[in-house]
């Protein structure tokens, strides 16, 4: 066995039986055994263990891909925030559907999901928007995100602006800023193991339960 074999086994020894008890025996709802993966990187003191990354599609089927971060995630789906002007919001308003990754490398663990997509409500795009700090804020109002931008000094001045005009007053929630949900229709766990004999499970959903299969590494 090589020496990358031997770290992969160490950092997974006895996780076989672990994730096979919770797909298989324990855990039939996928989003709890999410949520304990989740907590488990977070232990791990992992930087960002919330990003994600988010695939979407043109209509015409040509895929793109980027980093965000998971902020919420309940029965009903994955919730991130964006600019409702950017790429990814254009290609989800034409093409209503993404996946998502999840990679913590020190678990030798994956996460995929697809789901199809659905802005989430005013007031729970408000008040996320209103907990984050003031200068995310200005930054949402100040940026034309993925829009072609002259310089830096143009983004500083537009910065600026907002600065000035809610000095002393709240800001409010942009109408192109907000969230998104991803309502799951596969999510898959997989679980690295030596000489990538990977443990795979795979959720999808029957009636207003789960199934769950074992996959070929």
């Amino acid at each position: 066995m090589s020496l990358i074999s031997k770290i992969r086994c160490a950092f997974t020894l006895g996780q076989g039986v672990l994730i096979e008890n919770e797909a298989l025996k324990t855990t039939k709802d996928p989003i709890s055994f999410f949520n304990s993966w989740l907590k488990q990187a977070q232990d791990t003191g992992i930087v960002l263990p919330e990003s994600m990354s988010i695939s979407t599609c043109t209509a015409e089927g040509r895929p793109s891909s980027r980093m965000v971060l998971l902020k919420e995630v309940d029965s009903k789906g994955f919730v991130f925030f964006t600019n409702y002007d950017s790429r990814k919001a254009h290609e989800l308003e034409t093409n209503p559907f993404a996946a998502l990754l999840f990679h913590w490398n020190i678990l030798q663990r994956q996460v995929r999901i697809e789901g199809r997509i659905e802005r989430i409500s005013f007031e729970q795009s408000n008040a996320y928007f209103q907990s984050r700090g003031r200068g995310s804020r200005i930054g949402a109002w100040a940026s034309h995100q993925s829009q072609e931008l002259d310089d830096r000094e143009s983004l500083v001045q537009r910065v600026k602006y907002f600065e000035e005009k809610f000095a002393g007053k709240e800001i409010p929630l942009p109408e192109f800023w907000g969230g998104y949900r991803v309502i799951p229709d596969n999510i898959e766990f997989w679980q690295g193991k030596a000489d990538r004999l990977h443990d795979r499970f795979v959720y999808q959903p029957l009636d207003k339960n789960w199934t769950v299969k074992r996959l070929n590494p």
